[in-house]
């Protein structure tokens, strides 16, 4: 082989090298419109029953970090939202008018159809499931996971669609008691990977960042919720696929500012200032479980310095 094409070999290795790396990472969407969905995680519901900053607002902090965020909310992410909430509240005509120019989506679902049916004693350290109610529970979430992944992607067709996987809740239980939870946790993570991927969106581990035996970051023994800590692993997650190398740092995380729910109603009513909070200057609205359903918060566009 001459020498010539030899270095033209090499080129186009090089070249399918290179684009074959480029297509493992979504596209970097700018202006960054980016709609968080879904239950108390995308709400940023905490340890202690409040609202606060959460992965959504994280992922939306590090965007405006590295490009320009036309508009972020997470108003459509309520407390206790099952599979089935989640698919009425997109299909609303307010939700629909906010999702149809969504770039980036933010997916969490699903837990709230499994949860209610785990019998936990944090004084004993037990767990107990009847088995058969969370296998009809997985079964539902699947189909309704199905339904909302077609809604978003007629809704929001230019919008990248992130499921969010769900970590392991319960690390204040015995060792005992954590396999037979655990391996329902696997089976929900499981059935929203394969859901997601199978209709063109990607699925966002976190279980990893957790384990079995996460208490720093789940650190109330009567409450699934994470601490600051855990949603910078989860916001974290999100941003590996995104674009690796941004990372939310330590050194970043949000001060923080909680609200109880009866607070929040109260702002509601009052239709006072304090309706959204804002992160490096990316709106952020802060749900509660007691809005009514039809409340959107007034979009604006963010400035972008």
């Amino acid at each position: 082989m001459s020498n010539l094409k030899k270095f033209w070999t090499a080129m186009l290795a090089i070249a399918f090298l290179i684009s074959g790396s480029m297509t493992v990472q979504a596209e970097v969407r700018i202006p960054a419109v980016y709609i968080a969905l879904g239950d108390s995680l995308a709400a940023g519901q905490t340890p202690n029953s409040q609202i606060d900053a959460g992965y959504s607002d994280m992922i939306a902090q590090e965007l405006a970090r590295h490009q320009p965020v036309a508009f972020y909310t997470k108003n459509l992410a309520f407390p206790g939202f099952t599979t089935e909430d989640v698919l009425k509240r997109i299909q609303s005509l307010e939700a629909k008018e906010v999702l149809a120019s969504a770039n980036i989506i933010t997916l969490s679902a699903g837990a709230n159809d499994l949860l209610p049916l785990i019998q936990s004693n944090p004084a004993e350290g037990s767990l107990a499931f009847q088995q058969i109610q969370v296998d009809f529970a997985l079964n539902k979430a699947r189909i309704n996971l199905e339904a909302i992944i077609a809604e978003l992607k007629k809704t929001a067709p230019q919008a990248d669609l992130y499921v969010m996987g769900y970590y392991f809740a319960y690390p204040h239980v015995r060792d005992t008691q954590k396999q037979g939870t655990g391996k329902q946790l696997d089976q929900l993570n499981a059935i929203l990977k394969q859901t997601s991927e199978k209709a063109g969106a990607q699925f966002v581990s976190v279980d990893q960042s957790f384990g079995k035996n996460a208490i720093d970051k789940i650190p109330n023994p009567a409450d699934v919720h994470p601490n600051i800590k855990g949603y910078q692993a989860m916001a974290n997650a999100f941003l590996e696929q995104y674009q690796n190398g941004w990372e939310v740092e330590d050194k970043e995380l949000p001060a923080a500012a909680p609200k109880t729910f009866e607070e929040m109603l109260q702002i509601l009513e009052q239709g006072g200032e304090e309706r959204s909070a804002t992160i490096d200057g990316v709106t952020s609205v802060r749900p509660s479980e007691k809005m009514e359903i039809e409340y959107l918060a007034l979009r604006e566009v963010v400035p972008y310095a």
